[in-house]
């Protein structure tokens, strides 16, 4: 008998966790997406400043323009928080 009922707790628990993931929404594809686009953003904002993205280091000299291609990618990363939770069908 504890061996039945531990069975049908398992594929309670089974059914449960199945069911949870059919209503998995694209947030995260979303939250990708919108990331890919702040990088190439960046990347286009250092080219047209200059620079090539990644190859900068934050200092004293570090030019105003690229501080400021920083700053607009930070602002965009944190707007794809609200994409990647924002449920989408």
């Amino acid at each position: 008998m504890a061996a039945c009922v531990r069975a049908l707790r398992s594929l309670i628990v089974l059914l449960v966790l199945a069911s949870s993931a059919v209503v998995v929404d694209s947030g995260p594809l979303s939250y990708g997406i919108c990331q890919t686009g702040c990088n190439a953003l960046v990347v286009s904002c250092y080219a047209a400043a200059g620079f090539t993205f990644g190859t900068v280091t934050a200092g004293a000299s570090t030019p105003f323009v690229i501080i400021t291609c920083n700053a607009g990618l930070g602002t965009c990363m944190v707007a794809c928080i609200a994409a990647g939770f924002t449920p989408t069908p």
